[in-house]
Order: structure tokens, then sequence, then C-alpha cells
């Protein structure tokens, strides 16, 4: 029994480390920019098939990887400046052309894909099971659950020890202030939207590895990280992290204990948080 609970914990961790990978983009974009992207579960499954053709070209995981960022980051590009900057602060329209976007980019993988389930390849090194005290866990699971520890670092010294970062806090509090000192608070905008679609395409790719990708793969992930961001706080980094912990552990234990409530035991929570903190964990007033 104690050997099934540590495996359900290591899942709930390691499915965390990805939820918070693809939340952290969706928290740039929605929580900071204030921008309602629902393109950004396509994002990720488009992200994770550009990542599949690359590695499964190459034979090398890394370039995989390097690859989906790119081409997720530049749709990113041609999404906000081509079509979302002509309804930004409409928040509805925002919602209705994002998910036009999301129906377009999932035809698209259907057409060049197909319906078939498909694996990222990973490196050999990789692949297995290590022994974590009497339990054995898969190597690549804990490789996942590293990477979202690493990106947190990565985004909160970029939000809080650089230029940039100062600059995307401002702008998001007084964008015409910032504007007004000679910052070009459009550019700074853009570079964070496309930072965030690339996140998407990063944990496309790292999550179809493990949960593999198929063509409803991009609801199943925007569901989760709508619960992330939501739990957290819109706008807080370390409310994702906290939202992606809570949900990545309940949804593990819920499917085990509660299977038939497995949706419940996530927003369940998430409606008893909301009514007495409505910002939720870690969020603040607009």
């Amino acid at each position: 029994m104690a050997g099934l609970n540590a495996f359900q914990l290591l899942n709930g961790l390691t499915f965390a480390g990805l939820l918070f990978i693809v939340a952290s983009g969706f928290t740039l974009i929605f929580g900071l920019l204030r921008i309602v992207n629902l393109a950004h579960g396509a994002l990720y499954l488009f992200g994770g098939y550009v990542g599949y053709a690359v590695a499964s070209f190459t034979g090398n995981f890394a370039v995989g990887i390097l690859g989906a960022m790119i081409v997720i980051a530049i749709i990113g590009f041609v999404l906000d400046q081509g079509l979302l900057r002509f309804v930004r602060g409409y928040e509805l329209r925002q919602v209705l052309l994002t998910l036009g976007v999301a129906f377009i980019l999932n035809d698209m993988a259907l057409v060049i894909w197909g319906g078939d389930t498909f694996t990222v390849p990973v490196p050999e090194f990789l692949r297995g099971a290590v022994n974590l005290g009497g339990v054995f866990y898969p190597k690549y699971r804990l490789f996942v659950l590293v990477l979202g520890i690493v990106t947190f670092i990565l985004l909160w010294l970029l939000l809080n020890r650089t230029r940039l970062g100062a600059l995307i806090r401002a702008g998001v509090d007084d964008a015409e202030t910032v504007a007004a000192m000679g910052v070009n608070i459009r550019l700074v905008f853009m570079v964070t939207f496309m930072l965030g679609a690339a996140l998407a395409g990063l944990g496309g790719t790292v999550g179809g590895a493990f949960l593999t990708l198929y063509p409803s793969a991009d609801a199943e992930i925007l569901v989760f990280s709508l619960a992330v961001v939501i739990i957290g706080g819109r706008g807080s980094l370390v409310g994702a992290a906290v939202g992606a912990l809570m949900v990545g552990l309940l949804n593990s234990f819920g499917q085990v204990m509660f299977p038939e409530l497995a949706y419940f035991v996530i927003f369940g929570p998430m409606a008893l948080i909301l009514a007495f903190r409505p910002l939720g964990l870690f969020g603040r007033a607009a």
C-alpha cells in the first residue's frame, strides 16, 4: 500500500511539472497580458506534433523540443500581431477569435498527421526506470518534474531579476506611462506572448512523450491549465506552481480513489477556493 501511495505521489508530482510548463505560458498570456487565449491547448497539441515530427526526422529529442518552441512561437507571433491586436480589451471577442484559431489548428493537425496516436521518441538515457526507495519509477517522468522546476526558476528570474521582467510588470500595471518613457511596450508584450506560446510548444513535446498525442488532447490540457491558473491566481507565477501541484496531486489520487468523480475531485476544491478567495490563492486585483 505504501508503495502504491508513493507511486501515485510521484505521478502527481511529475504531472504537476508538465502542467506548470503549459500553464506558465498560459498565465503569462492570460494573467499578465490580459488576453484570453483559448488557443493555448491547440498550441500545445500542434507543438507536440511538430516536436514529434522533428525528433523523429532528426533522431534528436532536444532538436525536437527546440523546433516545436520556434514553430509555436512563430504561430504565436502571427496570432498576436495578425489577429489579437485588433481585439485588445474585448475579452468576448478574444474568446471567440482564439477558439476559432484552435479549431483551425486542430483541423490542420488532423490533415497533416491524421487521427492516430503518436508518442514523441525520447533519448535512450531517459528510458527505463530508476529505483527510488524500493519504488521503480520511469526516468522520463522524473525528467519532466526536473524540467518543470527549472522552468519555474528561469521564469521567476526573468520576471523578477531582469529589465524585461520589470518592463512586463510595469506595462501590465500602467502601459501608457511605460510607453511615455520611451519604451516600446507593444514589442515587450509581443515577446511575452511569443514566450508563452513557446512554452506551450515545449509542453506539447515533453507531454507527448508520456501522455501521447491525439486529436482531443488539446481540450484536456486546456481544462487543466485553466484550473491551475484560476486556483493559483491570474498573473502569479508562484500561484501557477502551487495550482499545478494541487491539480496534479488531486488528479493522480482522484483517478485511483474516486475514478467516477475524477473531475469533481479537481473542480470541487477549485470552487471551494474561489468561494473564499475569488481571485485565487495568490491573485491580486487588476
